[in-house]
């Protein structure tokens, strides 16, 4: 009776990782070879973990990843001009975001850009970093909803302040007024602070053009340019040989 009480005043606190923890030992006959203190220590290292975890879970959950790559799982091997060494130096403790340093993807459809980047957003989560992913279009579709309906003040923040910025297929159509005013914004906020990922099927120097009024498109790339990683991809369409899956 005393066990149950006291693992529901473990869970009463919130304390669900000790909770458990203490409910196997107690189920654990050869638990009582073991000392006072190594016992607690085996307890607080449960509640750590599952802390850690729950931790994890709501970073993933908020990042809206659309897919969870693990970072062991990229593909070196296939030809399409990616630094194994750079990449792997990236993807280690994620260094660049604590260094608030950006990563600009670039190559054809189907090599494995957005793979890639949400493999190294996916790692930053579990290095304790908060991510956010979105699709361009979309990320410029609620933009102009925000612009429109007043939110602005609630969506930035979003935007500005989450450790990691994710923008898949940037550039890909010319950006509107709004839009490119907007991001510029984004940018500034972020630059020297927080870590963006851009990938785009067109090469860096085809952005100015996409952006579209000279003198933001200046001040944006400025931003994201000049601190960052370009990984310049080339090759054959992974989708083509691995049916789908990049």
């Amino acid at each position: 009776m005393m066990v149950q009480q006291t693992i529901e005043k473990l869970r009463a606190l919130r304390m669900r990782g000790m909770a458990e923890a203490y409910r196997q030992q107690t189920e654990n006959a050869e638990i009582s070879g073991l000392t006072f203190d190594e016992r607690l220590g085996m307890l607080v290292d449960s509640q750590t973990t599952w802390r850690e975890n729950q931790a994890l879970a709501r970073r993933l959950k908020t990042s809206r990843l659309d897919t969870e790559p693990c970072a062991e799982d990229v593909n070196y091997r296939h030809a399409r001009q990616l630094d194994g060494a750079q990449f792997r130096t990236l993807l280690r403790e994620s260094q660049w975001v604590a260094q608030h340093q950006s990563i600009l993807l670039t190559g054809p459809t189907g090599i494995g850009k957005s793979w890639l980047a949400q493999a190294l957003a996916h790692k930053a989560c579990r290095d304790g970093y908060r991510v956010f992913y979105r699709p361009a279009g979309k990320l410029f579709r609620d933009l102009q909803q925000a612009h429109a309906d007043g939110s602005l003040s609630r969506h930035l923040p979003t935007l500005t302040k989450v450790d990691v910025l994710v923008v898949d297929d940037f550039a890909m159509s010319p950006l509107g007024d709004i839009e490119r005013r907007l991001f510029l914004e984004i940018c500034d906020d972020r630059y020297r602070r927080r870590s963006t990922v851009l990938t785009s099927q067109l090469p860096v120097s085809s952005w100015h053009k996409q952006i579209g009024d000279p003198t933001i498109a200046d001040s944006i790339l400025d931003r994201l340019v000049h601190n960052a990683y370009r990984l310049e991809l080339s090759g054959d369409s992974l989708r083509k040989k691995s049916g789908g899956r990049s």
